[in-house]
C-alpha cells in the first residue's frame, strides 16, 4: 500500500489498545498530538515576551494575521518560520534555555492529552518528531513527558554572538516529508511500533511506523491530572499567569497601560496612609484582603515583641501583615537591592548569611514585633519549601502566619526578571487577593528554650502547621534550589548583578 493511500487511513488513537510493553518505541508528534491544543502560537508568545520583551511580544501578536496567512494558504514551514525568527531574532541562547526550563513546562503540563499519553507512556523507547523548536521544547519533553529523544527543528546561532539569528538549520523546519526522513536517520533500518499525529502533514512519518493512529481534535478529549507527569512542578517562572492564547494576549496588552496606572495608584496611594486605614483603602482600590485567625495585641513595654514566621508567596508579605496587624512591624530579608530597602514602607534589614551576625542584628529587632519569611524565598505552587532553624533559636514568642495569594493576570514574583518591580507587576492584576491566616502562638513545650526541642524540630513544626492550614505540601528543598533550576546561579543579589 502507497503512503498516499495509507494516509487515508489510520484510525483513531482511541483504537490502539496497546497495553503494558506490546510496543517497544513510538514516534508521535507534540502540538495537537501529545498536546491537546493545536497551536503552538502562546508558547511562541511566552518565549518572545519571557526571553525578550513585552515589545516583542507585541510584535509577535499583531504579525499573527500574517502568520495565520502564511500557514493556511502558502505553507505549514513559512508561518512557522515566521514564528520562529519574531521569537528568537537576536536572543541569547542561555536565555533561551533558562525560559523552556524555567517558563514552559507549566504551561505544557496544563495541556496534555490524556488518551494519547497514556499510550506514548506505556512505549519502551519514545521519540517525539516536531516542528518546533528542540530548544524551546526538549527539556518539557524528556523532564516530564519521558521521552528518550526529540527531534525538532534547529535554530541557527552566531558562533561569534552566541544569539539567535531567527534563521534555522538545514532541512529547515520538521514538517511533512522532513519529519519522515528524520524518523529514518533515527531508527535507521527499524521502524517504530506506533505513529501518531494529528495532521496530513504527519502522515509521512506515520506512514513508516508498523501502526499509525490520528489523534484527532474533539470535545471529549482531556488532559491529564499534573500528578500523572514524570517530575512535578514546583519551581516556574515568568511573569504571565494564564497562557497567551491570542484572545488572552489580546486582553492583556488592552489591558497592560490601564493597569500600569492602577498598579502606581495602589502602591503610591496607601504608602502615607496609617496601618489601620490601608485595609479599607485597598478594598477601595479593588485589593482583597482576608484576615482570619487572633491577631496578637503588641508587645507590653519591657517584654520582648513576637516573631511572626511566614510562608513565603510575594515580597508583599512582610507589608500585608503590617496591614493586618494595623502597626508598623519590622521584617528580616535576603539578597534585596539597597533602592528596594529604601522604598519599602516598613523597616526592613538585609540580612548577610552570615548565621552569627544574623542572629545577633534578629535578637535585637526581637525588641519589638518582627517578620521572617524562613523559607528564604518565594514559591508560587502549593509547596513549602525547607524551613531554616535560625529563628528558632532566636525567641520562644513565635507565632506562624499562613500566608496566600491569588493573581490573575501577572506573577508579582520572578528569578530572571527585575525584582523591584514585583509589588508594581502583583498590583497591575485587575483584582489581587491576599489572605492572612493567624496561627496560635507555639506551646512553649514546643519551643526550644521552654520545652528543649531543637531548633531544626522546632522549624519543622512551624512549617508542618502551616502546611495543614493552607493545605501544602511540604517539602526538603531550598532557596538554593530553586535559584539553580529556574536562574542558573544561587540567587543571591551578587550573582545576579555579574551575570
Amino acid at each position: 500500500m502507497s503512503p498516499e493511500k495509507k494516509s487515508h487511513n489510520f484510525p483513531p488513537i482511541t483504537e490502539c489498545g496497546g497495553v503494558g510493553g506490546e510496543y517497544g518505541s513510538i514516534a508521535a508528534d507534540l502540538d495537537g498530538t501529545l498536546l491537546l491544543s493545536r497551536s503552538s502560537f502562546p508558547y511562541f508568545m511566552l518565549v518572545a515576551v519571557e526571553a525578550g520583551s513585552l515589545f516583542r511580544g507585541l510584535i509577535l501578536l499583531l504579525s499573527l494575521p500574517m502568520v495565520i496567512f502564511s500557514y493556511l494558504l502558502v505553507s505549514e514551514s513559512l508561518g512557522i518560520q515566521i514564528l520562529i525568527f519574531i521569537s528568537f531574532v537576536g536572543l541569547k541562547v542561555r536565555d533561551l534555555e533558562l525560559v523552556s526550563r524555567a517558563v514552559l513546562p507549566r504551561f505544557y503540563a496544563a495541556d496534555v492529552r490524556k488518551d494519547s499519553f497514556e499510550v506514548f507512556d506505556k512505549c519502551k523507547r519514545k521519540v517525539v518528531v516536531t516542528a518546533n523548536p528542540t530548544v524551546m521544547v526538549e527539556a518539557f519533553v524528556k523532564d516530564y513527558l519521558g521521552a528518550d529523544k526529540v527531534l525538532g527543528t534547529e535554530i541557527a546561532v552566531s558562533p561569534r554572538t552566541k544569539r539567535a539569528t531567527g534563521f534555522v538549520k538545514k532541512p529547515g523546519v520538521l514538517v511533512g516529508d522532513l519529519k519522515r526522513l528524520a524518523i529514518l536517520k533515527e531508527f535507521r533500518d527499524e521502524s517504530p511500533d506506533l505513529g501518531i499525529g494529528d495532521r496530513t502533514s504527519d502522515h509521512d512519518f506515520m506512514s513508516i511506523c508498523k501502526k499509525g493512529y490520528m489523534v484527532h481534535a474533539t470535545k471529549s478529549a482531556t488532559t491529564i491530572p499534573k500528578e500523572r507527569l514524570k517530575r512535578r512542578i514546583i519551581f516556574h517562572d515568568g511573569r504571565l499567569v494564564q497562557r497567551p492564547t491570542p484572545l488572552n494576549a489580546i486582553i492583556t496588552y488592552l489591558w497592560l497601560p490601564f493597569g500600569f496606572i492602577l498598579s502606581i495608584i495602589r502602591v503610591y496611594f496607601n504608602l502615607p496612609m496609617p496601618r489601620y486605614v490601608v485595609r479599607y483603602t485597598y478594598e477601595m482600590l479593588g485589593i482583597r484582603l482576608t484576615i482570619r485567625g487572633h491577631r496578637p495585641p503588641p508587645p507590653s513595654p519591657g517584654t520582648l515583641g513576637n516573631l511572626y514566621v511566614l510562608n513565603h508567596r510575594t515580597a508583599l508579605d512582610p507589608i500585608i501583615v503590617a496591614i493586618a496587624l494595623r502597626r508598623k512591624i519590622s521584617c528580616v530579608t535576603y539578597s534585596v537591592s539597597r533602592l528596594s530597602l529604601m522604598l519599602s514602607p516598613i523597616p526592613a534589614v538585609a540580612l548577610t548569611r552570615d548565621r552569627a551576625a544574623d542572629a545577633a542584628r534578629m535578637r535585637k529587632l526581637l525588641e519589638k514585633d518582627l517578620v521572617i519569611c524562613p523559607e528564604g524565598t518565594t514559591c508560587r505552587e502549593e509547596y513549602l519549601l525547607r524551613f531554616s532553624a535560625l529563628f528558632a533559636e532566636l525567641s520562644d514568642r513565635i507565632v506562624p502566619v499562613a500566608m496566600n495569594c491569588k493573581q490573575g493576570m501577572f506573577h508579582g514574583t520572578t528569578v530572571r526578571g527585575v525584582k523591584f518591580w514585583d509589588p508594581y507587576f502583583f498590583f497591575m492584576n485587575p483584582r489581587p487577593s491576599y489572605e492572612v491566616t493567624f496561627l496560635d502562638r507555639l506551646p512553649e513545650e514546643m519551643t526550644v528554650k521552654g520545652g528543649g526541642k531543637t531548633s531544626f524540630e522546632v522549624a519543622n513544626y512551624v512549617q508542618k502547621v502551616i502546611g495543614d492550614v493552607l493545605g501544602f505540601e511540604c517539602t526538603e528543598l531550598t532557596r538554593k534550589d530553586k535559584y539553580l533550576l529556574l536562574g542558573g546561579n544561587d540567587g543571591k543579589v551578587e550573582s545576579i548583578n555579574k551575570k
